[in-house]
Parts: structure tokens; C-alpha cells; sequence
């Protein structure tokens, strides 16, 4: 009888994360001395593995390489074949097999032995040839494959690829690693647009939609009208923003003697701001969560709300953030 596909994937699921739940009870102190060795290599890491292990191996390059460590991918079976060129003694090697016993691993492996150059293995058998000939060798669990016959490499990739996972971040903490490196390597597209700082967007100078409490109403619809934000922030003599008023103010005060008033009269105190180096998707959130459109930006040296810049959603929208 054909299983319910909705049993299976459950099944499989549940099969994979008991394994990478063995995985975190199984994982040594060598994790550490692997990330040491890996945070001091002067050049890049080099990972390698065959198969299934091979797709995983570039999987992990690619983690690596987006969160700060320069790492590169080099086939086992090209690797004999001229490109163990590209492996400098710089490098430490990332290897990866789940029997350990890949023979188009052994190549790199001696090259490795011959001139000195660091390895880590990623294998269920430290004894292995690929165990035995590492400095670091990262063993993984015995668990059961997912599926019936249990022979397709599933649990097993899968706790490969965590480990990787488990490297990067570790290396990404190790680095101090910020959302703006990390926007340095992911430029394109929306994440890269939701690591964009607020600075890199905000407008500043001259284009400011900014008056005193004591200004009449008649004059600053004139300067909300010529600024065409929507909105206008009050100062004090210090020049810090006690206010805004936004086109929802002025249709709340709407009356006969609304061009008689201030604009201190008019204005909602105490607006929301938000610094020039936060990012954009910060300053998104904080429009979604109160329902507004723009944002006076403050600068991070200073304590008080001395506004230099205001960013709207439409700014976000722009470039992607929205």
C-alpha cells in the first residue's frame, strides 16, 4: 500500500532532525580548535568532497564566502588533475566524505600531508583515510537515512550542510561580523536593500521640511507645499524636534481659523525618529508598527533629537526595501 505523501514528508523530516539533534549532542571541543584554525588561515579556505558531500562542499563555500571568510570550492577528481594549483600553503583544507574512504579525495590528501597544509575532515569515520590523515577531524553521528530502503544520502547531507552552517556563524561571531559587511557581500536584491543604513537614504541639507512652534500655520503649509513630504518638523531655539505635523494633523485641525494658529498649535509632539546608522528595514518597521510615513533621522552622536535627514516609505520602496 502507496504511503500518504503527507506521512512521508513528516516522516522524513522527523528522521533528519534526529539526526542533527544527535549531531548537538554529539559535537566536541574540536569545533573549536577547527574554527581557531580556520580564523587564522592567511588565505582561503579550500573545501572539497565528492558526490553528494561535493554539492554540500559548495554549499558551504558559498555560507563561507557571504559571511566574511574568503573559502573557494575545488573538485576532488580536478584536483589531480591540475587544479591542485589553486591550494596554496596558506590555505586550509575543508574536506568532506561520510565514509571518509573517497578515493578521489586521496590526491589532495597527500598533497596535503606534502606541504603542510592544514586539514579538517568532515566524516563519520575519524578512522577512516580522510579521519586518520586530518588535523581536525569533525565526526558526525551514525543516523538513520530517511526513506524505506535508507540508503539515499539524506540525514547524512543534511547533518554535513549543519556543520558547515555551524563553522560559518561560528567564524562570522569570531570576526564581529555586521549587517554592514554582510551587506557588503549581498548587494543586489531586497536583503541587500533591507542592510542598506538609513544614512544611504535619508534626504538631509536644504531639502528639510523644518520650522519653528512659533510660525504661523499660513506660512508653513507654504513650506510643507514647497518641501512636498507631506509632513514638517518643529524645532525648538536648540534645534531639536519637539514635533511634526503631517497631513493627518492638518485634517484633524481643519477649521475656519486653522491659518491663524502656530504651528506649536497644530504639531504632535514627541514624533518618532530613528538614527542615521540603523537599517532601512529597521526604520520600515517602525513606519508598519506606528502607522506613519516618514521619519525624522537623528545623528548617532548626538543625545538630543537633532534631526539630518527624514527617510520615507516611499524612499524604501525605491530601493527595495518595502
Amino acid at each position: 500500500m502507496t504511503k500518504d505523501a503527507l506521512t512521508s514528508a513528516r516522516q522524513t523530516l522527523i528522521t533528519e532532525a534526529a539526526g542533527l539533534q544527535k549531531l548537538a549532542d554529539t559535537i566536541g571541543d574540536n569545533i573549536n580548535q577547527a574554527v581557531d584554525m580556520l580564523a587564522q588561515a592567511k588565505g582561503r579556505v579550500i573545501v572539497s568532497g565528492m558526490g553528494k558531500s561535493g554539492h554540500i562542499g559548495k554549499k558551504i563555500t558559498a555560507t563561507l564566502a557571504s559571511t566574511g571568510t574568503p573559502a573557494q570550492f575545488v573538485h576532488p577528481a580536478e584536483a589531480s588533475h591540475g587544479d591542485l594549483g589553486m591550494i596554496t600553503k596558506d590555505d586550509v583544507i575543508l574536506a568532506l566524505s561520510w565514509s571518509g574512504g573517497t578515493s578521489e579525495l586521496s590526491g589532495l590528501l597527500a598533497y596535503a600531508r606534502r606541504f603542510s597544509i592544514p586539514l579538517i575532515a568532515i566524516t563519520s569515520n575519524d578512522t577512516s583515510l580522510l579521519g586518520s590523515s586530518a588535523d581536525i577531524c569533525l565526526t558526525l553521528p551514525q543516523a538513520e537515512e530517511a526513506g524505506p530502503i535508507g540508503l539515499a544520502p539524506t540525514t547524512s547531507t543534511t547533518m554535513q550542510l549543519a556543520l558547515g552552517d555551524a563553522l560559518a556563524v561560528a567564524l562570522l561571531e569570531r570576526r564581529d561580523f555586521t549587517p554592514s559587511d554582510f551587506k557588503n557581500f549581498h548587494p543586489g536584491g531586497k536583503l541587500g536593500a533591507s542592510l542598506s543604513q538609513v544614512k544611504d537614504v535619508m534626504h538631509k541639507g536644504a531639502e528639510l521640511p523644518l520650522a519653528t512652534a512659533d510660525m504661523g500655520m499660513d506660512q508653513a503649509l507654504l513650506l510643507m507645499t514647497e518641501k512636498g513630504f507631506g509632513c514638517l518638523g518643529i524645532i525648538d531655539p536648540q534645534e531639536q524636534l519637539i514635533g511634526i505635523i503631517t497631513d493627518g494633523d492638518l485634517r484633524r485641525h481643519m477649521s475656519a481659523d486653522l491659518l491663524n494658529k502656530a504651528t506649536g498649535d497644530i504639531m504632535t509632539p514627541n514624533p518618532q525618529t530613528i538614527l542615521s546608522s540603523k537599517l532601512t528595514a529597521e526604520a520600515l518597521n517602525i513606519m508598519n508598527e506606528n502607522k506613519i510615513q516618514c521619519l525624522f533621522v537623528c545623528d548617532d552622536k548626538q543625545t538630543a533629537k537633532k534631526p539630518i535627514g527624514l527617510v520615507r516609505v516611499l524612499d524604501l520602496l525605491r530601493i527595495g526595501t518595502a
